[in-house]
């Protein structure tokens, strides 16, 4: 399972970093109205990636401003890629990045493109950093952060190009399928991210879950499957093979690939 696994939401506001408006300021909630689709694991990190974070860290990660919680986004703080890279290109948006392997081979294969990854473990965002080192790059950039609120508020309306989500934490158990991150609500904000003609990429390893998908995505008009209505995706070619995709195999689930363009 990828690093922005889902959990149940923390009933007590995380304290503002240093530098940061403090937690519940102004006029603004101080805890969160809605659960999150991730847990923050507890994890330290290894000796290259807590070296790559001490050293390098300013020139990939993005400083979010926090409201309610320390995975936060401020709803008056806006992203602005083009400053943040130097440049003007097609954004790509991951959500849940993990270890970045996905978003560091996408990078390097296609450097005309700029990239955003989201995630919430620590220890994958320094190995994302080592990463990204490794290979040169400097079209990559993190946010620690709730995805959906950086949707809905960091990210100008139309201004993706692709988005991804690879492999969400599935929520099997029936009590706790409300929790999944493809739900309606996330639709919306997909659909307000992506610009018309913009491409949608989702990945998992239970059927039922891509059945979930399939239904809530072509329930929205703003949505059309690229390859017919239910239709599952050839394996999309940009997604690395990871450890995490290998379990899955071994435990003889089907990974699904799904693609939708932004109508």
């Amino acid at each position: 399972m990828p690093e922005n696994v889902e959990s149940l939401p923390s009933l007590v506001p995380d304290a503002a970093r240093p530098g940061e408006p403090p937690v519940g300021a102004a006029d603004q909630p101080a805890f969160r109205t809605t659960p999150v689709s991730f847990v923050r694991r507890s994890g330290r990190m290894n000796v290259r990636q807590q070296e790559a974070w001490d050293t390098r860290r300013d020139e990939f990660v993005v400083e979010v401003p926090r409201l309610a919680a320390r995975t936060s986004v401020d709803p008056r703080w806006s992203f602005d890629p083009e400053a943040s890279f130097g440049r003007r290109a097609p954004l790509v948006v991951e959500v849940g990045s993990g270890q970045g392997e996905a978003v560091v081979a996408a990078a390097a294969a296609t450097p005309e493109r700029d990239f955003l990854a989201l995630e919430v473990y620590t220890p994958g965002l320094g190995q994302t950093v080592y990463r990204s080192i490794r290979a040169g790059l400097t079209n990559v950039r993190l946010m620690q952060a709730n995805a959906p609120e950086v949707l809905e508020h960091a990210l100008a309306p139309g201004s993706v190009d692709e988005l991804w989500v690879f492999f969400p934490d599935p929520w099997h158990k029936a009590r706790h399928t409300k929790r999944r991150l493809v739900a309606p609500p996330f639709v919306e904000l997909a659909a307000r991210a992506l610009r018309p003609g913009g491409t949608w990429r989702l990945a998992t390893d239970w059927a039922e879950y891509a059945e979930q998908m399939i239904e809530v995505v072509e329930a929205s008009s703003a949505f059309t499957n690229a390859h017919g209505p239910g239709a599952h995706a050839p394996r999309f070619e940009g997604r690395v093979l990871t450890g995490f995709e290998n379990k899955a195999a071994k435990a003889g689930r089907d990974v699904v690939d799904l693609t939708y363009v932004r109508s």
